[in-house]
């Protein structure tokens, strides 16, 4: 239950943050776009406009007079204005003489001249998109112009004008598209994502249960060592018992000989907790903390011990089994020993080690 409910929040996590980084992306994308797109057309208009004014100052020329080019004009921009971009002349006193819309002939042009100074003069296509943007359904302008083009031989104006409908309406099957875009790879996103966490999740869980059970066998065999060596300790004191009694004949020696100092001082082997060496001295530490030194390598002081009683825990350290206090795990497979007299020493066993003091505890 725990696991769908954290499956299913970061489900809600991933179309969360989606969904806010797409809500920003994508009117930076369709601003984006739809001002490349504009820009393209601006561009194709204001060649367009340039191309009909060198047309009709070509056609003033020739002498040709300006009723007869003002007609073939309008014969050739009839019902162009459906189109996005579409051409008109006006006269220098600002009256239409030519207009897809015949019905606007004669009609005083009504332009926005600041848009009209920035697409000149600049070329700024955000300033169109912002109008286009902010746009009201109600407003009654169709057209806007976007470029003018004025003749050299007469007293006419060609106008590149934008069709604001038409315009508005690619802009919304723009909008469509990218959002139709976003859903789609959201969806695809959200969805791989969720399945890539699971799948992520479903191995790590398999891997903390493998973890978990090699664990809780370590435990249980660490467990084990430890009621070994508390059952071996047990064995230890009814040996030393019943040899006080005098039940059982002695068994090795039963005292070594140390120095302290310059005083020879012998030292019951029941008594030595550890023995180590260190820069080549060998030192006997009791019980009861008391360090003295031998001249016995620890070799031989292995040799000379009773191996039930005293192991080789590495190439430094020799230890009693009345010493040992707890076993618990180090490293990678490794042991440490904590010991119950009064120093602080902590004795490691190696991995290779391990086995052999773990049959020494089950003699």
């Amino acid at each position: 239950m725990k696991k769908d409910r954290l499956y299913f929040l970061t489900f809600l996590s991933i179309a969360v943050i989606f969904l806010l980084t797409a809500s920003i992306a994508v009117q930076y994308f369709i601003k984006a776009s739809a001002n490349q797109l504009i820009e393209v057309q601006v561009e194709s208009s204001k060649r367009e406009a340039n191309e009909v004014a060198r047309f009709l100052d070509y056609e003033f020329s020739k002498d040709i007079s300006k009723k007869e080019v003002v007609k073939n004009t309008q014969k050739v921009i009839a019902d162009s204005n459906t189109d996005s971009w579409f051409i008109s002349v006006f006269n220098w006193s600002g009256k239409e003489v030519c207009h897809p819309d015949i019905t606007k002939v004669g009609q005083t042009v009504n332009s926005n001249q600041t848009l009209l100074a920035s697409l000149e003069e600049k070329n700024n296509s955000e300033d169109l998109y912002e109008l286009l943007v902010n746009r009201n359904a109600s407003d009654e302008s169709t057209s806007e112009i976007i470029y003018i083009s004025p003749l050299k031989n007469a007293d006419l104006i060609v106008a590149a004008n934008v069709n604001m409908n038409r315009i508005a309406a690619q802009m919304n099957a723009l909008k469509v598209n990218f959002y139709l875009i976003f859903l789609l790879m959201g969806i695809l996103i959200i969805v791989l994502s969720f399945l890539a966490v699971r799948f992520i999740g479903s191995a790590y869980e398999k891997q903390l249960e493998l973890k978990n059970s090699t664990l809780t066998s370590e435990v249980v065999n660490l467990s084990k060592l430890n009621i070994d060596l508390a059952s071996y300790r047990e064995k230890v004191v009814e040996v030393a018992q019943e040899e006080a009694t005098g039940d059982t004949t002695e068994k090795g020696k039963q005292r070594i000989l140390t120095y302290v100092r310059n005083e020879l001082v012998p030292i019951p082997i029941k008594e030595i907790a550890y023995i180590y060496t260190e820069n080549t001295i060998t030192y006997v530490v009791c019980f009861n903390g008391k360090r003295s030194t031998t001249n016995t390598s620890l070799d031989d002081m292995h040799t000379n011990l009773d191996a039930a009683l005293f192991f080789r825990a590495n190439r430094q350290f020799i230890i009693s089994i009345t010493a040992i206090d707890k076993i618990i795990k180090y490293g990678n497979s490794q042991l440490k020993i904590l010991l119950q007299s009064k120093t602080s020493e902590e004795i490691i066993i190696s991995k290779n080690k391990a086995a052999e003091f773990k049959q020494w505890l089950n003699m």
